[in-house]
């Protein structure tokens, strides 16, 4: 336990540390634009998420993974729901190793809606995606404390006709708490909070000053219903750099739902999964 706790505060100062340094000014062109004297925020939108999880267990050792993720964005007259963005289908195969550790593989087909009213180009493209992922969830007290590392290849198109994919890849790591309130432990009919944090960095060739893709900071609310049916809710906080320009940062506010099922086909009662495998 004491070598769990030195890699969970090696984890944050590290993360603390790189998200603390200033963005530098540069003044060099580029062949596209020229970057300002300083970082410039461009105004947050809003965005609406209902996701589901589906960790739908096969063997002992192995589960299916069936993601569907609704996402809206807000329009001059409606935040939040005005319009859709994207719709998700994630899934993948996932295997567990022990009650701590659990790897994934599989693929994600993303859709995305042209979000600009006033464009002629195409109102849907869709996007291409091979994720795994290695997760940690540890006990500390009465609480869950997961570590996320989640690698996603990706090939993207513009909505112009006639735009080729271009291929990047994701880097994520999350942090996140699983807290219950009221009870000593994480049960059926126990409510819990769960704060997060995740940075998404990207490389690629239409990479050049944008690694960061995103910082996500994110609190919900949940409610275990039983040991197969957990819902949630909260708000998140998002910024990070426009691809075209590094210097220029998006912000989203994001008001997010979540349905989170996990049947089990075996013969096993009353059972709550060993590993919380989450978005």
């Amino acid at each position: 336990m004491r070598h769990y706790y030195q890699h969970t505060i090696l984890i944050s100062v590290m993360l603390l540390a790189f998200l603390s340094f200033p963005a530098l000014a540069q003044k060099e062109k580029t062949k596209k634009n020229e970057l300002p004297e300083q970082s410039v925020y461009k105004d947050p939108i809003t965005v609406f998420w209902f996701n589901t999880y589906g960790n739908i267990r096969l063997t002992k050792r192995l589960f299916w993974i069936a993601q569907t993720h609704i996402r809206r964005q807000e329009t001059d007259k409606t935040p939040f729901v005005g319009q859709m963005a994207q719709i998700y289908n994630r899934h993948a195969i996932s295997y567990l190793y022990s009650k701590k550790f659990n790897a994934s593989l599989g693929g994600v087909l993303r859709v995305n809606f042209n979000t600009n009213s006033t464009s002629e180009d195409r109102r849907t493209v869709p996007e291409w995606r091979i994720w795994h992922q290695y997760q940690f969830a540890l006990p500390l007290s009465s609480m869950m404390v997961y570590h996320r590392l989640r690698i996603e290849h990706r090939w993207t198109k513009g909505f112009a006709e006639g735009s080729d994919y271009v291929f990047r890849n994701r880097w994520r790591y999350m942090f996140k708490l699983k807290i219950p309130l009221g009870k000593p432990k994480l049960a059926s009919q126990t409510f819990y909070v769960s704060p997060e944090a995740e940075l998404i960095m990207q490389s690629g060739g239409p990479v050049v000053a944008s690694p960061m893709e995103d910082l996500r900071l994110h609190t919900s609310f949940g409610y275990i219903l039983n040991p197969r049916l957990t819902v949630a809710t909260g708000f998140m906080h998002s910024h990070g750099q426009d691809i075209a320009n590094g210097a220029f940062y998006k912000q989203k506010w994001t008001m997010r739902f979540h349905v989170y099922f996990s049947p089990d086909f075996r013969k096993v009662k009353n059972k709550l999964p060993s590993i919380h495998m989450n978005d």
